[in-house]
């Protein structure tokens, strides 16, 4: 009976940024996500130029998908940018209105946050730091910093992930590299 209750321990190996034992490991590479990227042609340039970089990678633990567990992950974004835009994942809307926590293990980076009609809000996460995004907010995480921006998330299983509207126009807001700092500017593909 003991073998059936989804009890299990989980290890956060920080010399390898992984958790084990993981249900789902992925490597994203620019080639994987260049369409979310405001500037497509530097996208395009970096890939003809031979150069096909791990954009993050993340790790997943899932007890089980019966909608009351959680989904424990941690991602890894490194140090990068295509042409001014900091790497970053994808970002996602939950198929089905859900909060997420995120928590910084090491590096620092921006999490922004945006509502189905536009609104955003942003945040800067150092180690240690803490964050909830609430039901029904898209969230994208970028790395504005020259190290590994890893942290750990938790969601509830069953909430799916919507790329769609974050491909088609990408967020309302851009984290950019200018004058050697970061800074959120409007995206003109999401206004145009």
């Amino acid at each position: 009976m003991a073998s059936e209750i989804p009890f299990q321990r989980i290890r956060l190996n920080l010399r390898k940024y992984i958790l084990e034992p993981a249900k789902r490991r992925r490597e994203v590479k620019l080639s994987d996500m260049k369409e979310f990227f405001s500037d497509l042609e530097a996208a395009e340039r970096m890939l003809s130029s031979g150069k096909d970089p791990v954009i993050y990678q993340y790790c997943e633990y899932e007890a089980s998908e019966e909608p009351d567990n959680l989904i424990l992950g941690l991602t890894v974004i490194y140090p990068g940018k295509v042409g001014k835009e900091y790497f970053m994942t994808r970002g996602h809307f939950h198929e089905k209105d859900s909060g997420e926590i995120y928590y910084c293990i090491y590096g620092s980076g921006i999490i922004l946050i945006q509502s189905k009609d536009g609104q955003t809000a942003y945040m800067e996460l150092k180690q240690g730091d803490l964050c909830y995004v609430p039901p029904g907010w898209g969230h994208r995480t970028i790395n504005t910093g020259r190290k590994r921006f890893v942290f750990l998330f938790v969601y509830p299983s069953g909430s799916g992930h919507d790329y769609g509207i974050i491909k088609e126009k990408g967020f309302a807001k851009l984290v950019i590299e200018e004058k050697g700092k970061w800074k959120v500017v409007d995206n003109p593909r999401y206004l145009g």
